[in-house]
């Protein structure tokens, strides 16, 4: 067989094998364009039943056509709740007209000790537009679930206790969509970066 019909021949076996092999993998893995990391694949069905501070049952649907940042955490905790809410408060500042598309919820993993009068006090402490979610025992457990969000409680001699819990903000677009989650102590303009993302898609 004539040489160059044989280097052919192996060109054309090497390209069809080529295009088989990117036909298996599929599309290519675009980078990211957010700094949070997309969790929806593992919170598709992610949801909550909550009553917030001024007494009304709440679920995700409420907040429809709205980028909603959620947060899990309690009052009385020593520092990453209030420096948590403390940078989401610094975002929506820089948000500006967008804030109004934004709905930043708390929701207490401590309802024993956080009531609705202490939850509406503690977070419009940080920015007026904020709500509190509340449940009892069962329906807290439920929505730390969902989310995948683990907490306990760890008291002392004294009867004092605090609870241990799953950091981080979840960033939720439209219809829940995407789902996001950013690590505690992002920094503000990464987390407002991501932020603006989502209401643009909106």
């Amino acid at each position: 067989m004539d040489g160059r019909v044989v280097v052919m021949w192996l060109y054309r076996i090497s390209l069809l094998m080529f295009l088989v092999s990117i036909t298996a993998c599929g599309e290519p893995n675009l980078p990211s364009p957010y700094h949070a990391v997309d969790v929806s694949w593992q919170l598709a069905k992610a949801d909550f039943h909550l009553t917030d501070h001024n007494g009304k049952l709440r679920s995700l649907e409420d907040f429809s056509g709205k980028v909603v940042v959620l947060f899990f955490g309690y009052t009385h905790c020593p520092e990453v709740c209030p420096t948590t809410l403390a940078d989401l408060a610094q975002v929506m500042r820089q948000l500006g007209k967008h804030a109004e598309r934004i709905q930043v919820l708390f929701v207490t993993l401590d309802p024993e000790h956080d009531t609705p009068e202490l939850l509406a006090k503690y977070i419009t402490s940080f920015d007026p537009t904020f709500l509190s979610l509340r449940g009892d025992t069962q329906a807290t457990a439920q929505a730390a679930k969902a989310f995948g969000v683990v907490f306990s409680k760890q008291s002392n001699k004294y009867g004092e206790y605090t609870l241990d819990h799953s950091d981080g903000t979840f960033l939720i677009g439209h219809q829940g969509h995407p789902l996001l989650r950013s690590p505690y102590g992002q920094r503000v303009e990464l987390l407002t970066n991501d932020i603006k993302l989502l209401v643009a898609i909106n």
